[in-house]
């Protein structure tokens, strides 16, 4: 029953890493634009978020399944792959735009109750990754991403 499950481990352990990752420079970038105003800081601070977090988690899920797409001929399985990727891209829209709602009006909510920026912006981005891997966890299963073989 464990190795049923072992891709959805492989795929939040990914996704850990990356908000990790994104955490703690979303908190260094918010304590120094903690003199901006809150909905300038939450903003920027999200943006990076963003950039750390999908640089991370597009490295370690490339890294980590490269060779389920290649073929004995040693070419790219291109239809499996873009398969595969509308899934998991779709799987990432939809928990996005509710992590990007929760953590910027939950930072901009802290800042505004005189939270220090760090603590409003890891605060914030706790709460939205624990939306996110929900709703994530759910359209991945809805989707069948590891289904048929995958």
């Amino acid at each position: 029953m464990l190795k049923k499950y072992n891709k959805y481990f492989s795929l939040n352990k990914n996704l850990l890493i990356a908000f990790a990752a994104s955490i703690i420079v979303s908190a260094i970038v918010a304590q120094i634009l903690s003199e901006q105003a809150a909905y300038l800081n939450a903003s920027y601070t999200l943006l990076v978020d963003y950039v750390v977090y999908f640089s991370t988690f597009g490295s370690l899920y490339y890294l980590e399944n490269r060779k389920k797409y290649l073929l004995e001929s040693g070419k790219t399985d291109k239809a499996k792959l873009k398969h595969d990727l509308i899934k998991i891209i779709t799987s990432l829209g939809i928990a996005e735009i509710a992590y990007t709602i929760a953590r910027w009006f939950l930072q901009y909510y802290f800042l505004n109750i005189n939270y220090d920026a760090y603590i409003a912006s890891i605060i914030s981005q706790i709460i939205s990754i624990i939306i996110c891997l929900a709703v994530i966890n759910l359209s991945v299963k809805m989707t069948r991403l590891y289904k048929d073989g995958n």
